[in-house]
């Protein structure tokens, strides 16, 4: 009889429910248990796993290693698929395959590339990739000057940090005053220069942040699958352009993500993200880890997280064409389930394996995100 295989996910998205909907309902029809952890007791990702735990907070990134290796040893983990302090789990491979863990990530050398966004520009300009023009700042001084530069070519500047992820601290210059225009209606990335200027020049430490053009859509972001062979077993393009979402397979999209994900060893799970500058695609960003829409793909008629899973157990699922191309969609929200306590419920080992827990209807107030036909827009 072929075992359970039990997978862990560490402090992920929320979005990630559906990774774990996708493992369970595996092509291979095997059986797989998902042990979670989160420093919130609300995720609903805790909701979705068989077991869960909450993560003690404070931990260095070497206490946080520890920790995980215990978590694999005594859970029982086949797969650990780290979010949270992965470059330095990562650095430790040998010592979780010693407890029989295999890790879903990539090697630590991939993983130091990707984490600073002008080391990552550099280097993927170095192998031919198409960047944006980019300005690394650390003063007022340096901003406006590269806020200056962009605007005398015609373009939009905005900023980022250069380290970080999910769009957290991107911002869009605007020259426009304050004004009760910018009270009304919804909050947008858009930020007074002058606002900004003031802040820098008021804040205690200098910021470390990338000035660029805005790009513009479409947004295409290419899903990889990529073995320890540095060979792309599977690569998809997300088209994103405002509300609607699509599919592609060309190959200004394709080719310089396979060029990324093979030339820099992102084993198992990267997304890779580009956009339009001019007439031309550019890379946006990188990211070492399974994207949050990586369940999209399940559209084309692909499980890419069992695919990833096979791949990090040693059973090559070889290269995988999509068998088809999903029609266009939109994404849109939905509820998810929560624990009803707030520290999660543990089964033993000797319990048999259980569905997640579905708690009464008063305390379903997550929000999830789900793949939808698209409506007319």
């Amino acid at each position: 009889m072929v075992s359970r295989v039990r997978v862990w996910l560490n402090r992920t998205y929320a979005e990630n429910v559906f990774f774990m909907d996708q493992l369970r309902r595996n092509p291979s029809d095997r059986a797989v248990e998902i042990h979670a952890t989160h420093g919130d007791a609300d995720s609903p990702v805790l909701a979705a796993a068989d077991t869960a735990d909450l993560e003690p907070e404070g931990l260095s990134p070497a206490g946080y290693v520890e920790y995980a290796l215990d978590q694999c040893q005594r859970r029982g983990i086949d797969v650990f698929v780290p979010r949270l302090h992965q470059s330095a789990i990562v650095a430790h491979r040998a010592e979780f395959e010693a407890v029989g863990t295999a890790l879903l990530a990539p090697p630590p050398e991939a993983v130091a590339v990707f984490q600073d966004k002008v080391i990552a520009y550099e280097a993927v300009q170095a192998i031919g990739v198409p960047v944006p023009p980019w300005w690394r700042v650390r003063t007022a001084d340096e901003l406006v000057a590269a806020v200056e530069e962009l605007e005398a070519g015609g373009h939009k500047a905005c900023f980022k940090p250069a380290s970080g992820a999910g769009g957290v601290g991107f911002r869009v210059i605007t020259r426009s005053p304050f004004s009760m225009v910018h009270l009304t209606g919804f909050p947008t990335p858009y930020v007074q220069l002058d606002l900004v200027v003031d802040a820098l020049r008021r804040a205690d430490e200098p910021v470390d942040w990338l000035v660029m053009p805005r790009l513009e859509q479409p947004e295409v972001s290419v899903d990889c699958l990529t073995g320890p062979d540095n060979r792309v077993r599977l690569a998809i393009g997300r088209i994103k352009n405002g509300r609607r979402r699509g599919f592609t397979l060309h190959e200004q999209w394709l080719g310089p993500a396979r060029r990324i994900a093979e030339g820099f060893g992102l084993h198992y799970l990267s997304n890779i993200q580009f956009r339009m500058f001019g007439e031309k695609p550019v890379l946006m960003d990188v990211n070492t880890r399974p994207a949050g829409g990586l369940h999209q793909l399940s559209l084309c008629g692909v499980n890419v997280p069992w695919l990833a899973v096979q791949l990090a157990l040693g059973e090559d699922p070889g290269e995988v064409a999509p068998p088809f191309l999903g029609q266009d969609y939109t994404v849109v929200s939905g509820p998810r389930p929560l624990r009803p306590v707030s520290i999660p419920q543990q089964r033993t080992e000797a319990e048999e394996p259980l569905l997640p827990a579905v708690p009464a209807p008063a305390s379903v107030d997550s929000v999830g995100s789900a793949a939808a036909q698209a409506l007319p827009l």
